[in-house]
C-alpha cells in the first residue's frame, strides 16, 4: 500500500470525525440525547479523552496527557513511513494509518476545541466564539456513540459479578476511537499476515 493511499484513509477518517464532533457540538446541548433504536442512541458527551472518562489527576494531568499523545501520534507517523518504505503488509499499514488517524482526531480536540467553542454545558455552542471555555491543550474530547445493547441484574449463580446490574456496552465513543480500535482489531485478528514470517 503507497503513503499516498494511507494519507487518504487518515484524511477520509479526520473528516469524518470533525465533522461528526462539530455537528453534535453545535447541535447539542452537553447530556442531549438521540434514541435512533433501543440499543444505538446518540449521546453528547465530553471528556478528558481517555477510556471511560478516566484522567491523569492535577492541574497539568490534561496537559501531560495531550503532549504525551502528540509525541505518540509522531511515533506512529514514523512507524507507518517506515512500514510503507519496507513495503510492509497491506494489514499492517492500514491498521497503523487508522490508529494514527483515531489518536490526530482526538488530539484536534485537545489541542484546538478549548480555544474555538465555547461551553455546552447550558447551551449550544458556538464554533470560533469570543468566549471560549478552555485554553489551548485543555480541550474536552466530544463523544457521541453509545450502544447500550443489554442492561439487567445478572443472575445470582454467576461467580464474582452473580446478582450485580450491568449494562453491555456502556462506553460513550467516537469516530476516532472507532478507528484506533477498528486499527487495533485489524492486528489482533490478521496479526500472522500484518506480521508475516519470511523465510
Amino acid at each position: 500500500m503507497s503513503l499516498r493511499k494511507a494519507y487518504f484513509l487518515i484524511f477520509l477518517v479526520l473528516i469524518v470525525d470533525q465533522l461528526s464532533k462539530i455537528y453534535v457540538k453545535t447541535n447539542f446541548v452537553l447530556g442531549d440525547e438521540v434514541v435512533i433504536f433501543d440499543w444505538f442512541r446518540i449521546h453528547f458527551i465530553e471528556n478528558e479523552g481517555m477510556a471511560w472518562g478516566t484522567r491523569i489527576p492535577g492541574e497539568y494531568g490534561k496537559l501531560i496527557l495531550t503532549v504525551f499523545r502528540i509525541f505518540a501520534v509522531c511515533g506512529i507517523g514514523y512507524w507507518l513511513a517506515d512500514s510503507v518504505k519496507k513495503r510492509h503488509s497491506t494489514y499492517l499499514i492500514v491498521s497503523i494509518a487508522l490508529i494514527f488517524a483515531g489518536a490526530a482526531g482526538n488530539i484536534i480536540d485537545s489541542v484546538f476545541y478549548g480555544v474555538i467553542f465555547d461551553d455546552s454545558t447550558h447551551n449550544l455552542a458556538t464554533i470560533f466564539s469570543p468566549h471560549p471555555y478552555g485554553t489551548w491543550f485543555h480541550g474536552l474530547v466530544v463523544d457521541m456513540f453509545y450502544f447500550p445493547i443489554w442492561e439487567g441484574d445478572l443472575p445470582a449463580w454467576l461467580p464474582i459479578f452473580g446478582g450485580k446490574h450491568f449494562m453491555f456496552f456502556n462506553a460513550i465513543f467516537n469516530v476516532a476511537d472507532m478507528a484506533i480500535s477498528t486499527g487495533v482489531g485489524i492486528l489482533l485478528v490478521f496479526n500472522k499476515r500484518a506480521f508475516p514470517k519470511h523465510a
